[in-house]
């Protein structure tokens, strides 16, 4: 098997784990309870309407959020779908982002938001971008992706053991 090859196989393993965990986090709510279900459905088909306010304000962490959460999706793109044009790649990300809003409306686990989508299509594009620069600073493709492949399986296996870690001591505090 070449390296290439084998580079690939592992930046797919590390997309679709990306993917599940992107699902966990925008639809589940990083939650695993179903207790959301049969609430009442929302929609916002205004852009930047409705902005979640904290305190009395517009919470713009929650945009930025939105944002970053696709912008591995971007990377993984611009790796995997080398051939995609912009338009195509972007397309995938407002396809993706509706998908999601779609399924937390339909399930009532969250609202629709035509503002999330906007900002998730924004982080995916940036991440798109980012890789390409990235790319044409490091000077060679395989070894660019080698690297983001690095970073991404530390980062997967850090998320991983912080999910585990929560989950252990939330099961240990109920038990005293």
């Amino acid at each position: 098997m070449a390296a290439n090859s084998k580079s690939n196989q592992l930046t797919l393993s590390l997309f679709f784990i990306y993917l599940v965990v992107l699902f966990w986090i925008i639809v589940l709510k990083m939650s695993v309870r179903f207790t959301y279900m049969g609430q009442q459905r929302s929609m916002n088909l205004i852009p930047y309407n409705q902005p979640l306010m904290l305190n009395g304000k517009a919470d713009f962490g929650e945009i930025l959020l939105n944002a970053l959460v696709f912008v591995p999706m971007g990377v993984y793109v611009a790796i995997l779908f080398k051939k995609w044009s912009v338009i195509k790649s972007i397309l995938f990300f407002s396809l993706s982002s509706l998908v999601l809003e779609s399924i937390q409306y339909i399930t009532a686990l969250g609202a629709f938001d035509i503002t999330d989508i906007i900002n998730n299509t924004i982080g995916g594009t940036f991440g798109l971008f980012l890789f390409k620069i990235f790319e044409k600073l490091i000077g060679n493709s395989q070894k660019a992706q080698k690297i983001v492949n690095i970073v991404a399986l530390l980062a997967t296996m850090a998320f991983i053991s912080l999910f585990l870690y929560l989950k252990v001591n939330k099961l240990l505090m109920f038990r005293r």
